[in-house]
């Protein structure tokens, strides 16, 4: 049937197609919870990409992907008994059902909601309080720390705000961008000394302090810094292909441009490129 779209169940079915020991894909079938992580941060990566260029064309796709990741650790989960997709999903609604009193007040998805608003800030401290109260269920006992559940293989910069963000809980935060941009010119300083220093060690805790205060000072002004060095990577690819293009243009090779000449190429390509006042 042409005119046929196909369901959930069609892609756990497909799933168990693929991974099937005899008449499976031989590709799918070696794969494991391990294996298929690296596929699953592309394909993460990858809807953010599309959002980022709002190619909205391409994002069904995108996020066809990256549900496949899921069905895909589902499936690792059913075949070791451990869980299954029902299990996914149904432990995703019961944790925002839980989460989210203010909508679900008697604890009931399908309850009508009585109309009351809840402002923003008692939204965020109902969610911390039932996180932590979820901890304690769990057995993490108030030793724990606050930092635990931070991934460790988080990109840098998303696990520094995240981490930044959960201390800041706790009070322990600056009181705004300003006293950050001072910390910032102090641990320059400190990497300047560094680099006199010829420690390769002391360098690298010097910049990664230095990044850390940048990133600090991102999330003060608001600004996602994982998405800002992704622009700043995309401008500076748009800048040097226009940079390419006109020196092959010229007959000549990147080589055998003197510097000031590759500057003033890159001049011209931020003004041609420019967008939102970006020169």
């Amino acid at each position: 049937m042409p005119d046929q779209r196909y369901q959930l169940a069609d892609l756990l079915y497909l799933m168990a197609r693929l991974r099937d020991p005899q008449s499976g894909c031989p590709w799918d079938v070696q794969q494991d919870f391990h294996s298929i992580v690296p596929h699953t941060l592309e394909e993460a990566y990858e809807v953010a990409d599309a959002i980022e260029r709002e190619a909205w064309d391409e994002l069904p796709g995108e996020l066809g992907d990256l549900l496949f990741q899921v069905v895909y650790y589902a499936q690792f989960g059913k075949e070791q008994e451990r869980f299954e997709f029902a299990d996914v999903v149904d432990g995703i609604v019961r944790k925002l059902v839980r989460r989210h009193p203010h909508v679900f007040p008697d604890g009931d998805l399908r309850a009508c909601h009585d109309g009351q608003t809840v402002a923003r800030d008692e939204v965020s401290g109902q969610w911390q309080a039932i996180k932590a109260q979820e901890r304690q269920e769990q057995g993490q006992d108030e030793t724990t720390s606050i930092l635990a559940d931070v991934p460790l293989n988080m990109p840098a910069m998303t696990r520094a705000v995240k981490l930044q963000k959960k201390a800041a809980r706790t009070g322990f935060d600056w009181s705004g961008p300003e006293p950050v941009l001072e910390k910032i010119h102090e641990e320059l300083a400190e990497v300047q000394e560094a680099l006199a220093g010829g420690s390769h060690q002391a360098l690298e805790h010097e910049i990664g302090d230095l990044l850390f205060a940048v990133t600090n000072l991102a999330r003060h002004a608001g600004i996602d810094p994982e998405q800002a060095v992704r622009s700043t990577n995309q401008r500076f690819s748009q800048r040097f292909s226009y940079i390419e293009q006109q020196v092959a243009q010229s007959g000549r090779q990147l080589q055998d441009c003197s510097l000031q000449e590759l500057d003033t190429l890159w001049d011209e390509a931020k003004r041609l490129l420019a967008n939102g006042g970006d020169e």
